[in-house]
C-alpha cells in the first residue's frame, strides 16, 4: 500500500493520501512516533497495543509486553543518554545503526 504525504502549509498537521483517495490528517507528532528512526521500540510499542485488542483490554493479560516496551525504552535511552555523553550526533541512533548496535551484541538485550 503507498501513500503520498502533503504538509499543510504553516501547520504542524500531515496529510496522507491513502490508495482508496481518502485523505487522513495526522498530526506531527503521531507521524513522528511512527517513525523507525525516530521510535526504536515501534514493534514492542505495536505489540503491546495488539494484546490489548486481542484481549479486551485486560493489561493483566499483557504485561509482559508492557515489560518488554519499558525494558526497550531503558536500553535505548541509556544508548542515547551515551551518545549524548559522547558528543555523538544524532543521540538516537538510526534504524540501521541500532541494527548493527544489536548484532554487536549478539542478541536482544530486551
Amino acid at each position: 500500500m503507498k501513500s503520498e504525504e502533503t504538509h499543510a502549509p504553516n501547520s504542524n498537521w500531515l496529510y496522507v493520501m491513502l490508495p482508496s483517495k481518502k485523505t487522513v490528517r495526522m498530526p506531527l507528532v503521531t507521524r513522528r512516533l511512527r517513525d523507525p528512526d525516530i521510535n526504536p521500540c515501534l514493534s514492542e510499542s505495536d505489540a503491546s497495543t495488539r494484546c490489548l485488542d486481542e484481549n479486551n483490554y485486560d493489561k493483566e493479560r499483557c504485561s509482559i509486553y508492557f515489560l518488554k516496551y519499558k525494558n526497550c525504552r531503558r536500553f535505548w535511552n541509556s544508548v542515547m543518554m551515551q551518545r549524548r555523553q559522547n558528543g555523538v550526533k544524532p543521540c538516537m541512533p538510526t534504524a540501521a545503526e541500532r541494527d548493527e548496535i544489536l548484532r554487536a551484541v549478539g542478541k536482544m538485550p530486551y
